[in-house]
């Protein structure tokens, strides 16, 4: 049995990294293991080389599934282990340092932008292996990828630059490595006993060794881990945790000693200023249309962007902000599959009208091809709160300005038609139900009465989250990648079931939007389309769930709101 010093210097002596001198034999520690037979007066020996066989390094599992949206909008476009550091990019860098020190088998867990990888199997002989679940699940899904991989294997991230080559061939136990932080820090903080084994992990701390880097299962952590991890992958608990997370709610069970670095040599980049920080040329190293684009709309130098950060994803595109001399930006990327839902084309010729018009102040700049746009960031904005009786007018105000331009676009909007646009994209993934089919049934019947009372420039999608409000009251209505020309009844539809309005205060605004109270016949035509964008809005949401991405409640809501006005319809007819 070796004990860890032994286990060092032996290792060493394996790895070439140190040669038996006089001296060293001599030692306490090198008569200690020529007295086992482990080393001779010249190097070590066969005894000593299988002494260590069971503590060699199996493989390496570099994890590169993610989207690293903390990283736009590079990430974007290139996923951040191909982001280049110092020149070099980050997981050729882990992969040299692995093989460096002698392990050959390295297993790369790949989901967004799987493609860009595959470069990685011809030039380093690695194994890609994909995680199909990246998207909806934390690492600890890339981890079960590679379940059948795990032995005794190094876990690392593809975000992680190691200054010096961290790596061993041999291993002597499972452990996390850390760096030591001085003061307040937010980080993952350890404590261990007697043992050096971690006995407990909270997330912050002050004075304390913290995870960071790369972690080292042995075949029995492995194992146990696995069992683990299939125990509870199915909760929904699991979804969103980090593997490390399990690790820490089951340390009963999973042992594991920390690896302190008493020289800092690991970086983490989860941002583009960490990177820009630890490499003042990163940018120069990392070619990006996007900024390409900024530099061209603003008149600015990459150079100048700051303050550089993800905005929450919408439910169709991504967008992240930036500023320049104290003035905010944001960028919006197109999602993916957007082509499939939006007419780009028809977007941005709106666009043009509500930037010309000031129905939109934010607007600067965008490409109908690619999908991309700049616009301002509104200080201190607020979305409007159609719960309050002056926003819920102002708001009505707001669409009948709209209505009432003289403009017009090359586009038909009809909640119909794009509903089944929708309903032809989810039916290849679920059958249609008996439940589906009879409110279908139920919304195409309104079509013989419904017929169009004013066409005009429509926004379509028209609700409170597209309504910002700036500090000195204006309203800016954005996001226009449905607009068309259609039923002036068409955002009244939309803001009704996208603002939950009830019944009271869908009145209310209708008569704010008319001026005066509606007539029976205006009513039954106003509320028809609430039942169309309803249901239109359904099958947008049931198609998203096709596809896996989460809606939330609105699937249930948006059928509510079919069946609340198809009832509100009949009780008018009586």
């Amino acid at each position: 049995m070796l004990t860890a010093e032994e286990f060092c210097l032996l290792r060493d002596l394996a790895e070439k990294k140190q040669t038996v001198t006089n001296e060293l034999f001599n030692s306490r520690l090198g008569q200690a293991l020529h007295a086992k037979g482990f080393i001779d007066l010249s190097s070590i020996t066969t005894v000593g080389l299988e002494a260590l066989e069971p503590s060699k390094v199996d493989n390496a599992v570099i994890m590169a599934a993610g989207f690293s949206s903390r990283f736009a909008p590079l990430s974007y476009e290139t996923p951040k282990g191909l982001t280049s550091v110092r020149g070099e990019k980050l997981i050729e860098r882990q992969i040299r340092q692995l093989k460096a020190a002698g392990i050959e088998e390295i297993i790369v867990v790949v989901g967004y932008k799987k493609a860009l990888f595959e470069y990685l199997q011809e030039c380093f002989g690695v194994t890609i292996v994909e995680n199909h679940e990246f998207s909806k699940r934390n690492n600890h899904s890339s981890l079960w990828a590679v379940r059948g991989h795990l032995k005794n294997s190094y876990i690392c991230s593809v975000d992680n630059y190691f200054v010096e080559n961290p790596f061993h061939l041999y291993e002597m136990g499972a452990f996390y490595s850390a760096e030591f932080a001085a003061g307040e820090t937010s980080e993952w903080c350890m404590e261990v006993d007697q043992n050096n084994q971690i006995s407990s992990v909270q997330v912050g701390g002050k004075d304390a060794w913290y995870m960071i880097g790369h972690a080292y299962f042995d075949q029995q952590f492995s194992d146990a881990f696995i069992r683990i991890l299939s125990q509870v992958y199915d909760r929904a608990e699991t979804k969103d945790q980090l593997w490390e997370a399990i690790f820490v709610a089951h340390l009963d069970s999973l042992s594991m000693k920390i690896h302190k670095n008493t020289i800092p040599n690991i970086y983490e980049f989860d941002s583009i200023k960490d990177a820009k920080r630890f490499d003042p040329t990163f940018f120069d190293h990392n070619p990006s249309r996007i900024l390409d684009d900024i530099e061209k709309v603003l008149n600015v130098k990459r150079e100048q962007l700051t303050n550089i950060y993800p905005l929450k994803s919408g439910l169709t595109n991504l967008s992240c902000y930036f500023s320049v001399d104290d003035h905010g930006y944001v960028y919006r990327y197109p999602g993916v599959g957007t082509e499939k839902l939006v007419d780009r084309q028809a977007e941005f010729a709106a666009l043009k009208v509500a930037q010309q018009t000031e129905l939109d102040g934010t607007y600067i700049a965008g490409c109908p091809d690619l999908g991309w746009k700049i616009s301002r960031f509104v200080d201190d904005a607020r979305m409007l709160n159609p719960k309050e009786d002056s926003e819920l007018k102002a708001a009505m105000m707001l669409m009948r300005k709209l209505h009432q331009l003289d403009a017009t676009i090359e586009r038909d909007f009809d909640f119909l038609k794009q509903g089944l646009k929708y309903e032809g994209l989810w039916l290849p993934y679920v059958a249609m139900t008996d439940d589906d089919r009879s409110l279908r049934e139920g919304v195409f019947r309104l079509t013989e009465k419904a017929l169009t009372r004013k066409k005009v420039l429509t926004h379509n999608d028209f609700f409170g989250l597209n309504i910002l409000i700036d500090q000195a009251n204006q309203l800016h209505l954005i996001d226009w990648e449905y607009a068309g020309m259609g039923d002036e009844a068409n955002d009244y539809g939309t803001f009704v079931v996208t603002s939950l309005l009830t019944d009271e205060e869908a009145d209310k605004a209708l008569d704010y939007y008319l001026e005066r109270m509606p007539t029976l016949e205006e009513r039954r035509h106003f509320y028809t389309y609430v039942v169309f964008a309803s249901w239109c809005w359904y099958n947008w949401a049931l198609y998203k769930e096709a596809l896996d991405e989460c809606v939330g409640d609105w699937r249930g809501v948006y059928r509510r709101y079919v069946v609340h006005y198809l009832t509100r319809l009949n009780s008018l007819a009586l």
